[in-house]
């Protein structure tokens, strides 16, 4: 049986992929859980329509993150944080500190997600971070941990 694949289905076929499958399987599993539908001329066209959108779908998606990418590259931030002795920090600073400080002192929304950090940072000093948009768009901006002023007179 010629099935088109209308979603992924891990070891057997891509989206939009036309291919022949067990009877049973086709007709058991794959149509009723709207997986794949039979290879027919309208269902082959419908799957290139379907695939012409994600195309076009996907090189608007690609230009936008190229573009912020430009935005991105080398940009520094500064990010302020309660230190102790030997420039140690008292919490940590992570990717959602990061995506927040971009936002604000950058306005260039980032998801956290995206920010690669190996382990949160817990030491006053500069970074590097890669921030991984796509597959292969990968800007990398410059952190600078600093520690926080300390107030005179305040005690606990």
């Amino acid at each position: 049986m010629k099935v088109v694949f209308l979603e992924d289905v891990p070891n057997v076929a891509e989206t939009g992929e036309v291919k022949e499958v067990a009877d049973g399987y086709g007709r058991n599993f794959l149509i009723p859980k709207k997986l794949a539908i039979l290879a027919d001329a309208k269902a082959t066209q419908i799957i290139e329509a379907q695939l012409k959108k994600k195309a076009q779908r996907q090189a608007e998606t690609e230009a936008e993150m190229r573009e912020l990418a430009k935005q991105l590259e080398g940009q520094e931030i500064v990010l302020k944080a309660r230190a102790g002795a030997k420039d140690r920090l008292y919490g940590s600073i992570t990717n959602a500190d990061i995506a927040e400080e971009l936002e604000k002192s950058a306005g260039l929304v980032v998801d956290k997600r995206k920010i690669e950090l190996d382990e949160p940072i817990r030491e006053v000093g500069s970074y590097e971070i890669a921030i991984r948009l796509t597959k292969d768009i990968i800007p990398k901006i410059k952190l600078k941990v600093m520690e926080e002023e300390k107030e005179e007179g305040k005690e606990k």
